[in-house]
């Protein structure tokens, strides 16, 4: 295997708060249901968003930033192992095809404010 790209992103994450409560119809745009709420259906929180949308933009930039990428099209999940992945499909999965991306490596944190995510895109 080859790494085709990395990626790295960070968010403050009051500030990432404030635009969600400024625009709430912002967290449609940018996840998925399912990154979005708990197993509980309770909302996940702004610490854990705010990864999960460093984890995207990581994601981009791992993919070469391409313009025509949508939020809702990389999805990020965390296993019961407690291990976080990536699920892609549309463009994003079309955008890793053709680079020949076969797997990828992320990791989360959440620390003194800020959420930073990196994605390793391996082929």
């Amino acid at each position: 295997m080859v790494i085709i790209g990395v990626g790295i992103d960070v968010a403050e994450i009051s500030r990432f708060g404030a635009a969600l409560e400024r625009t709430p119809a912002m967290a449609e745009r940018l996840f998925v249901e399912t990154e979005l709420l708990l197993p509980s259906g309770e909302r996940r929180g702004v610490a854990s968003l705010a990864a999960r949308f460093a984890a995207k933009e990581a994601l981009a930039k791992a993919l070469g930033a391409p313009g025509g990428l949508l939020w809702t099209d990389a999805e990020v999940y965390v296993e019961e192992s407690g291990q976080p992945r990536l699920r892609v499909r549309g463009t994003v999965a079309e955008r890793a095809a053709v680079l020949g991306v076969k797997s990828w490596h992320v990791s989360l944190s959440h620390d003194a404010g800020v959420a930073s995510a990196v994605v390793i895109a391996e082929g």
